[in-house]
């Protein structure tokens, strides 16, 4: 159970931070983040913890119930 919701919260933190990054280097328009470096480095962050759930949910071998 466990390894699905750090799965969950890896992909939620990659995309989110994907968004961000590109709307801190003006690639998505229309908001008030739109151009902000800060924007970029919260959204490399974001990117970069979810990035890292996922390699370590994956990685992670399955314990098997007996």
């Amino acid at each position: 159970m466990t390894r699905w919701i750090m799965l969950a919260v890896g992909v939620v933190c990659a995309v989110i931070g994907a968004v961000w990054i590109l709307q801190g280097v003006g690639v998505i328009t229309g908001s008030f983040m739109t151009g902000q470096k800060l924007w970029f480095l919260i959204g490399l962050g974001a990117f970069l913890v979810g990035v890292v759930l996922l390699a370590a949910t994956i990685r992670k071998p399955r314990r098997r119930v007996e």
